[in-house]
C-alpha cells in the first residue's frame, strides 16, 4: 500500500500552483511587468514653432541632463546643447535668453514647474536655458533593450 502523505503533498502542489495562476491571471493586486504604467511628458510646445533649448545639470547628479534632454524633447522643444551648470541649485530654473516669458512658461510647465529669469543673453544659440535643480524627477523611462 502506498503512503497517503504523497498523495496529500500533491494535492497541496496542484491548490498552490492553481492559486498562484489566478492570481497572476486577475492582476493580483501587482501590475504584470509588461502591464507598468509608465509616465509620459505631454507636448506643450504648439506644432510649427520650434524652441531652441539647452539642458544644463543644475544637481550634480551624473546622466541627470541626458534625462532632462529626453524630458524636453517630448514636451516638443528642440534641445540643442546640453551640460553641467556651474553650481548646484535646489530648484528648476528657466532662463529666457530672447524674451520669450510664454515660451519660459512652457518650458516650466513641462517640467513641472521651475522659476523663471529673462537672462538676455545674444551670444548664444538657444532661446531657453534650462538648469534642472536636485528636486527636479525626471519620468520614468519605458524599458528599451
Amino acid at each position: 500500500m502506498r503512503k497517503p502523505g504523497r498523495w496529500i503533498l500533491l494535492v497541496v502542489v496542484i491548490v498552490g500552483v492553481v492559486w498562484y495562476w489566478r492570481g497572476r491571471a486577475s492582476g493580483g493586486g501587482r501590475p504584470r511587468r509588461n502591464e507598468i504604467a509608465v509616465q509620459t511628458i505631454e507636448r506643450v510646445v504648439p506644432t510649427g514653432t520650434r524652441i531652441r533649448v539647452e539642458v544644463l545639470n543644475g544637481a550634480g547628479t551624473r546622466g541627470l541632463a541626458r534625462r532632462g534632454t529626453t524630458a524636453m524633447r517630448d514636451a516638443g522643444f528642440d534641445v540643442v546643447g546640453t551640460g553641467n551648470w556651474d553650481a548646484t541649485v535646489d530648484s528648476s530654473l528657466v532662463l529666457v535668453r530672447t524674451g520669450n516669458m510664454d515660451w519660459g512658461a512652457l518650458a516650466a510647465k513641462a517640467l513641472g514647474g521651475a522659476r523663471i529669469e529673462a537672462r538676455p543673453d545674444t551670444s548664444r544659440y538657444v532661446d531657453l536655458t534650462i538648469v534642472l535643480g536636485t528636486r527636479w524627477r525626471a519620468p520614468a523611462l519605458p524599458f528599451d533593450p
